[in-house]
This record gives structure tokens, C-alpha cells and sequence, in this order.
């Protein structure tokens, strides 16, 4: 049986070396990249079965826009996306992630924020919601988040929930 594929993009090396020794002692293939062009190239080259994001590496945004990059790849747009990140979660229970976000961009209360990070409770469905610098609203759907600093249960439990 070939081992699952997993790659890690992320511009800290410590980060990559500690997810590569949780990952790979659970028998899974990591695959690393420090960059959104690297980690393009590697995606398309490699057919990775899942792809874990940083989301700040030379931008603030490189890992969202990877993640948009790899959904609009023809042959990447199957491969399940974690993002890594420091940034809160909403959680819904509504529906469609995606009005929930646009509903959260009418709250006074979330307005401003540059970037809303929302999943479903119930369906397990994600997505990010983020301003470019001229204030337009990108929308681009991932698989799930994982918290920073990772906790090496969650990781593999999400892992396994997707790649069952």
C-alpha cells in the first residue's frame, strides 16, 4: 500500500521539521516547500494527497493565495487544504460558510477585520474570507484550520478525517 502524501508549505523550518517527525511517525510521505511558487510547483509535480498551509510567509496572504492557486489548478483542485494558522475561527452552523462570511462583513463587529476564518460545526465545511489591499473580498474554501501552535492529536485527527 503506498503511503499518503503530504505536503507542507511553510517558510519556518522548525515548523516544517515538526510536522514532517508527527507526520511521518504516523507512516505518511511529507513533502516541503518554503514558498507559494515552490509550493505550486511541488503540488502539480508530486500529486500530494493533502497540502498543509502557512498562511504568512513572504506575504501576509501567501498561503491563501496557494491555497486559491491550487483550486483553480486543474490538477490540483481535488487536493484537500489545512491552513495553518494563529488566526481565530468563527464557527456556523449555518448552511453555506460562505453567506455566513458575508453575513460577518455586515456586522459592525467584524467589518474591519481583514480576514474571517469560518467553518461549518456541523458539516465540517471551511473557508476563508479576505480583503486584498483594495478592499476586495476573496472567498476561497478549504478543507479545515489547524491552530498554531499544532497540537500533534488535532493534526492527525484532521488528517485522518480527510484522508480517512
Amino acid at each position: 500500500m503506498d503511503r499518503k502524501k503530504i505536503l507542507v508549505v511553510d517558510d519556518e523550518a522548525d515548523v516544517i521539521n515538526a510536522l514532517s517527525i508527527i507526520l511521518e511517525s504516523q507512516g505518511y510521505k511529507v513533502i516541503s516547500a518554503n514558498s507559494k511558487e515552490e509550493g505550486l510547483k511541488l503540488a502539480q509535480a508530486a500529486e500530494p494527497d493533502l497540502a498543509i498551509l502557512d498562511v504568512m510567509m513572504t506575504t501576509h496572504y501567501e498561503g491563501f493565495e496557494l491555497a486559491e492557486d491550487l483550486l483553480n489548478d486543474q490538477d490540483c483542485k481535488n487536493i484537500p487544504i489545512l491552513m495553518h494558522t494563529s488566526i481565530e475561527v468563527l464557527t456556523t452552523s449555518e448552511a453555506s460558510v460562505r453567506d455566513m462570511a458575508r453575513e460577518f462583513r455586515q456586522d459592525p463587529k467584524y467589518r474591519e477585520l481583514q480576514v474571517i476564518l469560518l467553518k461549518n460545526i456541523a458539516t465540517g465545511k471551511a473557508g476563508i474570507d479576505y480583503k486584498t489591499e483594495d478592499g476586495k473580498a476573496i472567498w476561497v474554501p478549504v478543507s479545515g484550520f489547524l491552530n498554531k501552535p499544532v497540537d500533534p492529536k488535532e493534526l492527525l485527527q484532521e488528517i485522518k478525517s480527510l484522508l480517512g
